[in-house]
């Protein structure tokens, strides 16, 4: 049985740069859920990533953050990782 725990890391963005930072942190690995929250912190898109995912299930993903981030001036992503633990800033 895995070890794994879970921890969340938050990123206050620009509308412009949400979709280049879930990019990057996609590429990063070892994430298991994205939200992406507006000025007043509620979530107004979820996405759930499975190691199953492969660049063409993404395309449609990246389309919809995009349109998201097109209607937002900050917001904030709340990324969930899995690991050992918790790395130190």
């Amino acid at each position: 049985m895995s070890d794994q725990k879970t921890w969340k890391e938050e990123f206050k963005v620009s509308g412009e740069e949400v979709l280049s930072k879930i990019k990057e942190l996609i590429k990063e690995g070892n994430i298991t859920r994205i939200l992406l929250k507006n000025e007043e912190d509620k979530v107004i898109m979820e996405i759930p990533l499975t190691f199953a995912l492969v660049g063409v299930i993404l395309a449609p993903i990246f389309a919809a953050v995009g349109a998201a981030a097109a209607l937002l001036t900050k917001c904030t992503i709340v990324v969930e990782r899995k690991g050992e633990e918790e790395p130190k800033a």
